[in-house]
């Protein structure tokens, strides 16, 4: 019987969910592109770059929680799952429902269920845990960004 190792599976995963950006089209894109950003975000063209960063991160904690062999490691993948899916959908429905609130509650809900995976990750691999730190403090400066995009752009 054929398997395939386990960080080819996790890898590929993470690219098919990260590939729902290409849901948005050219109105949804421009609809973003219109919104008044605060004045101090003069980092955003890094932000895809921050983002590639905290996943691969959040792979490399995923391989490493499925490589310890704890018997909660298909539940672990799935709430991992979760969180990267609650993820990528803050752009998407954002966009969708031209709604930047929205966009804050997604990216709320993404901070806490990572609060809460990195917590049980910690008493898994200390190691995993902490590669998901990018995550876990990065994700309140993106939720904080959307809120300040909401009261500019009532």
């Amino acid at each position: 019987m054929f398997f395939l190792p386990s960080w080819l599976v996790i890898a590929v995963v993470a690219i098919l969910v990260a590939s729902t950006s290409s849901l948005l089209d050219s109105n949804d894109r421009r609809w973003f592109n219109r919104q008044i950003r605060p004045r101090w975000l003069t980092f955003e063209r890094l932000i895809p770059f921050i983002w590639i960063s905290i996943f691969i991160c959040g792979a490399i904690s995923a391989y490493l929680v499925w490589e310890s062999g704890t018997s909660d490691r298909v539940f672990l993948m799935l709430f991992y799952l979760v969180v990267e899916l609650a993820v990528m959908a803050y752009t998407p429905v954002m966009c969708k429902t031209r709604s930047l609130r929205v966009g804050t509650i997604i990216g709320a809900l993404g901070f806490v269920l990572g609060c809460i995976l990195i917590f049980l990750v910690f008493r898994v691999s200390f190691t995993a845990g902490l590669l998901l730190l990018p995550f876990v403090l990065w994700s309140p400066i993106g939720t904080y960004v959307t809120w300040e995009m909401s009261r500019l752009n009532q």
